[in-house]
């Protein structure tokens, strides 16, 4: 969850033309609406998605009340796999409360439900939390990664103005074997550092954005086996949406653009997202 984005329009924007190959939203968040948007149907959601070739999703739900309704939806519909956490933007909210450690306990519980395949969205930011929030927020991305490790599932982590210390605190503390950076927004240096770590990048509707020239530079050296796509949906619609609702089956137009910068074919993207995809989270 990357927040809100441009100007706000009511009508979604038309269908994309259908991918040749099915491919996989890496993260999406079907429990939110944007401010002025009734709730999301969530089987129009999926079946908008299919249309164009977004066949598979995983929920991200990244609060408790985001958390439980992803335990629910995935159990309704087959498409659908989940990533719960607490969000960091949400951990010093709890650390304040005094109920850090039960808001923990509940995701840990949660997180045993065979359909929930990550842990995530976790992670530091620094844009929209200040200096008192760190402390909190480091300690429960720390918490979170010892999650993903025992439960041997993906950590997804999400990352805004804090590259460094990210990096750090997954050395520090040992990655688990599969790690996400969810809408990758690091420079080329740390995308061949993550590429060094056996990492996965995965890319949102922000690569398409026409001030996006060093983002699509570390697109750039980002190797097939090791890219995703998303759309962090309800935000960061691709251009030349922004501000307008974001949703999966606006995907295509991001794996497109990926493909011009990655210099492959549409079909063998797809084909790399959708691998990728089942080798971090298995079958859906």
């Amino acid at each position: 969850m990357s927040g809100t984005q441009g100007s706000s329009h009511s009508t979604p924007p038309a269908a994309p033309d259908p991918l040749p190959l099915p491919i996989v939203d890496n993260h999406t968040h079907l429990d939110i609406s944007r401010e002025g948007q009734g709730p999301v149907d969530v089987a129009d959601a999926i079946a908008a998605a299919k249309r164009v070739g977004v066949n598979r999703m995983v929920q991200v739900g990244c609060d408790l009340d985001g958390a439980r309704w992803t335990v629910e939806v995935i159990d309704r519909h087959a498409e659908l796999l989940g990533g719960i956490a607490i969000h960091p933007n949400e951990a010093p909210k709890h650390e304040a409360r005094g109920d850090l450690r039960q808001a923990w306990d509940e995701i840990e519980r949660l997180a045993a439900h065979p359909r929930v395949r990550a842990i995530g969205e976790t992670g530091l930011d620094y844009f929209r939390t200040g200096p008192d929030g760190v402390a909190a927020q480091q300690d429960s991305f720390r918490w979170h990664i010892d999650l993903a490790k025992r439960t041997g599932k993906a950590l997804q982590i999400h990352d805004r103005d804090s590259h460094d210390d990210v990096l750090r605190i997954l050395a520090e503390e040992g990655a688990p074997q599969k790690v996400v950076l969810h809408c990758f927004s690091g420079d080329v240096a740390m995308a061949r550092e993550c590429v060094d770590r056996g990492y996965f990048l995965s890319y949102s509707g922000t690569v398409t954005f026409k001030n996006a020239r060093p983002l699509r530079n570390a697109l750039a050296v980002t190797p097939l086996e090791q890219v995703l796509v998303e759309t962090d949906a309800p935000y960061l619609t691709p251009a030349p949406h922004r501000g307008a609702p974001n949703s999966p089956y606006l995907t295509p137009i991001t794996v497109r653009l990926m493909a011009d910068v990655l210099n492959v074919s549409v079909p063998a993207l797809c084909q790399a997202v959708s691998d990728n995809s089942e080798a971090i989270y298995g079958p859906w």
